[in-house]
């Protein structure tokens, strides 16, 4: 079945991010939509490797794909932040997912037990459901993706 990718990106600088959306487009093709950027400030997990100040944009595919394809992206896009990695050190993070019309998924490589697993150390989870009028977030849902912003830009491209 198919679905919309989508990719969250973090980072610091802005270039950073520029560089890694070019290198999404140029596998997963062009960008239906692109959000506006945001201060992330719901947590500091990310602050010791990336630093502080950091923003965070998504952005969806145009062209739809096969949701098994899943795990070969976020394997692709675990590349990507390596690639773009300073000594060690993210300077993106790059989480993706996919829509449907009733839901949101995002993949991860991090286990918890409302997370399933699909292969090569990549699991997936169900972070927002789409409902007449709105979203409905789930205990595990991130602060950010509990939004209004962040539900009304996904809400448009389901």
């Amino acid at each position: 079945m198919k679905a919309k990718l989508f990719c969250g990106m973090m980072y610091r600088d802005e270039s950073v991010c520029e560089k890694a959306l070019k290198m999404l487009i140029e596998k997963f093709g062009n960008v239906e939509k692109l959000s506006d950027p945001y201060d992330f400030t719901f947590t500091d997990y990310y602050e010791e490797e990336m630093g502080s100040g950091l923003e965070k944009r998504f952005a969806v595919f145009q062209k739809p794909i096969d949701r098994a394809r899943l795990v070969e992206i976020k394997l692709f896009t675990n590349m990507l932040e390596k690639k773009l990695s300073i000594d060690g050190r993210r300077q993106v993070n790059i989480d993706p997912g996919y829509l449907t019309r009733t839901n949101l998924v995002l993949a991860t490589t991090k286990e918890f037990p409302h997370r399933v697993y699909l292969k090569d150390g990549i699991f997936a989870e169900v972070t927002l459901l789409f409902k007449k009028g709105g979203c409905r977030c789930l205990d595990w849902t991130y602060p950010d993706f509990r939004t209004q912003k962040t539900c009304d830009f996904f809400r448009i491209h389901k």
